[in-house]
């Protein structure tokens, strides 16, 4: 199963989309962790992430630099945390792709088509009215296709909005704690 589960910051998306992995598969689980540790705000974050998936039987694996060369085996269930870091580590590098949409896709299609279950966190950030600068509307651009097309190829699409999961497409196929 592909699901992704998008959300402004803080709406509880990060704690559904573990809930939902959770629910599709009791045994191991990855968590691939886009996030890189720059600066107060980004390690207090981590942090948090960490203490709320502690005991949940998830696997860390830092991919700040991209998707590929992970050691993840076939059939595996993953959590992408987030998107969003994901598509900004790359573009923002020093030395980003041509094409960073194609280069992201190509590693996220990786992913997708040799695990069983991924559920992709990415932010909700084209409705948060804040005005962008012309500098970020590239980053705009990448990630809202994205997610556009992750929407297309996922079983599943979800907005979480207070903690409250808003099914855009799909069903949710399993039980989900309360």
């Amino acid at each position: 199963m592909t699901a992704l589960v998008t959300g402004g910051s803080g709406s509880g998306k990060s704690a559904w989309a573990e809930d939902l992995l959770r629910a599709l598969c009791p045994g191991p689980k990855y968590y691939l962790a886009a996030m890189p540790a720059q600066g107060p705000e980004a390690q207090a974050r981590i942090a948090r992430h960490r203490r709320m998936r502690s005991g949940k039987g998830f696997r860390t694996l830092e991919c700040a630099d991209g998707l590929t060369g992970l050691s993840i085996p076939e059939g595996a269930s993953v959590l992408l945390e987030d998107l969003s870091n994901l598509a900004a580590d790359l573009m923002f590098a020093a030395d980003p792709p041509a094409d960073c949409a194609h280069a992201l896709w190509d590693q996220l299609s990786g992913l997708l088509d040799r695990c069983t279950n991924v559920v992709v966190v990415s932010n909700e950030i084209f409705s948060d009215g804040i005005g962008y600068g012309p500098e970020m509307e590239a980053y705009l651009a990448l990630l809202g296709g994205l997610n556009v097309r992750l929407a297309r190829r996922a079983d599943l699409a979800v907005e979480v909005v207070c903690g409250l999961p808003l099914v855009l497409k799909g069903d949710v196929p399993c039980s989900m704690p309360s």
